[in-house]
């Protein structure tokens, strides 16, 4: 049985390390593992793969890889392989949902801080010499408390189930939309449907979503859902970059119709540098950094060896994605 990684990115750390193939031949010596260093020889190399780690694959691969059985993402997200080759066979994909979740919403409740302890500005005053606790206070919005504030989240997956966790613990409320909300809250105060999302924008003290990126969720904080927000509430983006409508963002905040924002992604990455979003008032930019962790191979083996071993046994995977609804 053969198994192809060909996962290939500018930035380092996306790149499986030769040690994470190594270590994968070594723990299922009957596998023959081919680690490859960028995309040149995948069509060489897919036809006789069972296996893959990828993030995307050419419709014309998916025909030639005739043996191919199982897609493994590193990403959470999977929409790149969401192609009619692949949704109407009979390979299975599974992604990395588990693997980013903790480390993301780890990142959710920095910039819940961050925005409620306004830590930007201090930066900024810093940078200048400035003493600026007066101006700190009396320009708004106004350093606040995080405990007994409300935390809205859109998604209750992998990141939205720790971010619940981890807000509930720093004594906030805690509302959440999902799918299917009979599945339950996830330890949230309340839970809404897909219809009911209006009442997460107008609840809430701090808007985060994370849900995963679909026809249904494009937009889905846009210029109407945005005016039903608090004037002191803020909005945080950790799912995908069109979850957001940018220009609705940009002229709330601008307009001071909230107080802030943070965003993590964006459509087009990077940002470019000409981006009037840089320049936007009260808006908070971490450079698609909210998943990088110094241990996130390590956490990508446990899961996939843990994976690789129940698809060998023919026992049910983790994290498998269902093909129709793209997550």
């Amino acid at each position: 049985m053969k198994l192809l990684i060909f996962v290939h990115h500018p930035f380092p750390l996306w790149n499986a390390p030769l040690w994470f193939s190594q270590r994968l031949q070594k723990e299922f010596p009957k596998l023959n593992v081919a680690h490859l260093p960028d995309y040149s020889r995948v069509d060489a190399e897919i036809p006789d793969t069972d296996i893959a780690i990828t993030w995307s694959i050419k419709p014309e691969q998916v025909h030639a890889a005739k043996k191919l059985r199982w897609i493994h993402s590193p990403a959470a997200a999977v929409h790149t392989l969401i192609i009619p080759e692949i949704v109407n066979g009979d390979v299975i994909i599974t992604n990395s949902r588990e693997v980013h979740g903790a480390v993301v919403a780890e990142h959710v409740i920095a910039l819940v801080f961050a925005l409620a302890k306004k830590i930007p500005e201090a930066i900024r005053l810093q940078q200048k010499h400035e003493w600026g606790q007066k101006r700190m206070w009396n320009e708004l919005p106004r350093v606040r408390e995080v405990a007994g504030a409300t935390l809205g989240l859109i998604g209750l997956g992998a990141i939205g189930r720790t971010v619940a966790k981890i807000a509930k613990a720093l004594g906030m409320r805690v509302i959440a939309a999902r799918e299917h909300p009979e599945k339950g809250s996830e330890g949230a105060d309340q839970i809404f449907g897909p219809t009911q999302l209006d009442e997460i924008f107008r609840q809430s003290d701090y808007v985060v979503l994370a849900a995963p990126m679909t026809e249904s969720t494009r937009a889905i904080a846009n210029s109407a859902s945005i005016a039903l927000m608090k004037p002191d509430a803020c909005l945080i983006n950790v799912g995908r970059g069109p979850l957001v409508d940018e220009e609705a963002l940009a002229a709330a905040l601008r307009e001071k119709r909230i107080a802030g924002a943070a965003v993590d992604v964006f459509p087009k990455e990077p940002l470019d540098p000409q981006s009037p979003m840089w320049d936007v008032p009260n808006l908070l930019i971490t450079p698609h950094t909210a998943a990088l962790t110094d241990k996130i191979w390590e956490r990508h083996y446990t899961l996939y060896s843990e994976n690789l071993r129940r698809f060998l046994n023919g026992e049910e995977l983790l994290g498998r994605v269902d093909k129709q609804k793209g997550y």
